[in-house]
């Protein structure tokens, strides 16, 4: 990106919608310049009023294109009354959703709360009395906070409904429409998805009017971020991760497990082999997932393995590599995974331990980016080792790992890493502590 003093000279800057002075400034600080392909189709429309839905990438400056016009808005409106209301699936998304509106929104005197569980709620209630303007909420902790009476809908004017594809997979769609119920009919409402199954079209005709449509690089992962399969026995995926952490050069990496038992088994094998590493998933209390996500950022970890808890809302722009250790569920949750990586325009890698389980979504994948997707085989890996008998069963049980299988694809990893990351340092594998 480009110096955020020079945008004043670049005709395509931010300057170009007209957003009021003090917000100018905000931008400034957030050392913004050009805004991003989102950001040019939706603030436009979001300025003028009008009920849209959008639909764009991880870490294309989504948050930002509906956070200014709300901003423009209100800084002309009466203070301290709840005027906007954005829907969020987790706390992490509306946490940095209200990191952005107090970055952009700094001087102009609008107030917002974030209203999720979790975490008590007499901060929350205090600020709500106090007086907000926008409000960032979890589906559960508002309603519950409209039933006892701390917060008036009366007001509201912007409705955003952000990542609602992921409210569905969670189960918020009652709670989403119970929430369309508390407020004003003459607003404006915006809507966010990166899927549009037949359910969030339903959403979509029940909350907004004669919407305008948005869809920015949908289809595939984005093209920052370079692909790896790493083709191994289930038994063997632990040693296979170690041997990746310490041949591959990293600055920082998020590494996604299915299931929150296996995120804790993964950490402690790598923290017994010497990395500054934690932890990020629903198992965990509000202030742990907060200190993990502020250790990670601030680089006092060098490696977080996390649920799909992370997969969104994560605005961690230096995470240089993204490691499936389990193969996600669908071709989407692998795009909003590999979405941490690659980000405001750097470039990363994301690297996927496949098993033969995981081939019929690795021909989808492939199916998706129009390419075959590299398999990677680490030189001096021993494949072949046998699975220990107290691991229990699977179905690879008694099999070994065929090393001259897609022979034709195999690339030894280097330590030189992914030379496109022009100016960021480079290190010769992770750190260990000890």
């Amino acid at each position: 990106m480009q110096k955020a003093q020079n945008y004043q000279n670049d005709i395509e800057g931010f300057d170009v919608f007209g957003l009021d002075p003090v917000i100018m400034k905000g931008i400034m600080h957030a050392r913004y310049d050009t805004p991003t392909p989102v950001q040019k189709e939706v603030i436009p429309l979001a300025m003028k009023g009008a009920d849209l839905i959008g639909t764009a990438q991880t870490g294309t400056g989504k948050t930002a294109a509906f956070v200014l016009p709300i901003l423009n808005r209100l800084i002309k409106e009466e203070k301290h009354l709840i005027r906007a209301l954005i829907v969020t699936p987790t706390r992490e998304l509306a946490a940095q959703i209200d990191d952005n509106i107090r970055t952009l929104g700094r001087g102009t005197g609008i107030r917002s709360v974030t209203l999720y569980g979790g975490v008590s709620d007499l901060p929350q209630i205090t600020a709500l009395e106090q007086g907000v303007d926008i409000v960032v909420a979890c589906p559960g902790r508002f309603i519950d906070l409209v039933y006892k009476g701390y917060v008036n809908t009366d007001n509201v004017g912007i409705l955003v409904l952000d990542e609602a594809d992921r409210m569905l997979d969670m189960g918020f769609l009652p709670d989403i429409k119970r929430i369309l119920q508390f407020l004003p009919e003459n607003r404006q409402s915006m809507l966010f998805s990166a899927t549009f199954p037949p359910e969030i079209e339903a959403l979509a005709r029940r909350s907004l009017r004669d919407p305008k449509r948005v869809a920015i690089g949908l289809s595939k992962p984005a093209n920052t971020v370079a692909h790896a399969l790493f083709p191994v026995e289930q038994h063997l995926k632990w040693k296979l991760l170690l041997e990746i952490l310490k041949t591959t050069d990293t600055d920082s990496v998020l590494v996604f497990t299915r299931t929150k038992f296996r995120a804790d088994s993964v950490m402690k094998k790598i923290k017994h082999a010497g990395y500054k590493v934690t932890s990020l998933h629903s198992n965990r209390s509000q202030a742990q997932r907060q200190a993990s996500l502020k250790g990670f950022k601030s680089g006092a970890y060098q490696i977080m393995v996390a649920t799909d808890i992370a997969a969104r809302g994560l605005d961690i722009d230096d995470i240089s590599h993204v490691i499936n250790y389990d193969m996600p569920a669908t071709p989407d949750d692998y795009i909003h995974r590999i979405g941490r990586t690659g980000r405001a325009e750097r470039t990363g890698d994301a690297f996927t331990l496949m098993t033969s389980e995981d081939d019929q979504i690795v021909k989808r994948l492939e199916k998706i980016m129009m390419t075959k997707i590299e398999r990677r085989y680490l030189e001096n890996f021993d494949y072949n080792a046998s699975k220990p008998e107290n691991t229990g069963t699977n179905a690879s049980a008694g099999k070994h790992f065929n090393p001259n299988a897609g022979k034709k694809d195999r690339r030894p990893v280097k330590s030189t890493g992914n030379s496109r990351r022009g100016s960021r340092p480079r290190y010769s594998g992770l750190n260990p502590t000890g």
